[in-house]
């Protein structure tokens, strides 16, 4: 049958179709994994109930590993380390909600077995299930106290960091970065568009994965973030659709470049990006502001929020910057970023210069900016 004789609503039902199998899949990977974190949470209690009522030492934990081992060959998982990690999970989450214990019946082996509730169902609002063993591990391992462990948690549910993604906003310190900006987006942005905003930036930004001597020029960070699409991307946080670098604004017959224009689509807004090298300065807050409001005009579709400007300088003067944006009819933020030190001058010619960086991404080039 071609595509001309399907029947009216055939490319809706199919694309229903398609949707209800790909969330079912999603949902078995989080029951399965949520079953994983409740058995690991279930077994570190038994394991703490020993050691707490009969006086059980460590020396039993190797023992045991080895009698499942041989016992259950084909099951993994549950070496002697796992099996002291798994007794860490569950004296780190003795109390919570997602391990609630279950009514059993009051004789038989279940009765001494505690289960979680509907972890299926759980793991659909608890980070505590929907994350990976390895995150949790990592977790525990790097970040000690509870509610640090519980912000990375979230967020990695949420943005969908993979184990290495999370030790590098651990390493990072992410959770004292976020929403960290100077801005003055509860005054120019409704509720809760202005907390969904400043949840979204941070300060400072991290760019280390740029090697810039210490006379770098604003076109050559430029450059550089673009080059490192991949990795700006991650820093900046899950959301950001990269439209284009020098995007042109035409006002009359003036001509004005954005360094960098993104749309972010859970904020269903344009960001302006511009980056300066050095201290900020009061007069950056008003360019801001104007690109902000010729975006706004442009190419903002009336579906959109307004636009977000949000100001990159390497250090900032925090009253300075509170005082600038005083007046500024745009929504913007001021944050500074960080780069890693320059590399040795005998290690430098063999780095690609910044034409050849430009001639390989094509200088002035733009994505299609976003519907």
């Amino acid at each position: 049958m071609s595509l001309a004789s399907l029947p009216s609503g055939y490319l809706q039902l199919l694309a229903e179709v398609k949707g209800r199998i790909q969330a079912a899949q999603s949902r078995a990977v989080l029951a399965v994994n949520a079953e994983m974190m409740a058995l690991y949470w279930q077994v570190g209690q038994m394991l703490h109930a020993r050691q707490a009522e009969a006086g059980w030492g460590a020396a039993v934990i190797p023992r045991l590993a080895l009698d499942i081992a041989n016992a259950l060959p084909e099951v993994k998982g549950f070496s002697e380390r796992n099996l002291k990690r798994m007794l860490a999970f569950y004296r780190a989450y003795a109390e919570d909600p997602a391990f609630v214990p279950q009514a059993v019946a009051p004789t038989g082996p279940a009765a001494q077995v505690p289960q979680a509730v509907a972890p299926a169902q759980a793991a659909l609002v608890a980070p505590m299930l929907a994350l990976p063993w390895g995150h949790h591990v990592l977790l525990l391992e790097r970040v000690k106290p509870a509610d640090e462990r519980r912000w990375y948690m979230a967020q990695a549910v949420a943005q969908g960091w993979s184990r290495s993604v999370l030790q590098a906003q651990i390493a990072g310190a992410a959770h004292l970065r976020q929403g960290a900006l100077v801005n003055n987006f509860a005054t120019r942005l409704p509720a809760p568009q202005s907390e969904l905003v400043q949840q979204a930036l941070k300060d400072p930004y991290v760019f280390d994965f740029l090697t810039l001597a210490p006379t770098f020029h604003e076109r050559e960070l430029e450059v550089g973030l673009v080059a490192h699409l991949e990795k700006f991307l991650l820093e900046l946080g899950q959301g950001f659709a990269f439209v284009g670098r020098q995007h042109l604004l035409t006002v009359g017959e003036n001509e004005f470049y954005v360094d960098l224009l993104f749309y972010h689509l859970k904020l269903r807004a344009f960001v302006v990006i511009e980056l300066k090298r050095g201290d900020f300065k009061p007069e950056y807050a008003g360019k801001l502001n104007f690109y902000c409001n010729v975006v706004d005009d442009t190419l903002r579709h009336p579906q959109d929020a307004p636009t977000i400007g949000l100001m990159l300088c390497q250090g900032q003067d925090k009253v300075l910057a509170e005082y600038a944006l005083r007046g500024i009819d745009k929504p913007i933020g001021i944050a500074s970023y960080e780069l890693t030190r320059a590399l040795p001058e005998s290690l430098q010619s063999a780095l690609p210069s910044i034409e050849m960086l430009e001639a390989e991404l094509g200088a002035g080039s733009a994505a299609p900016e976003a519907p």
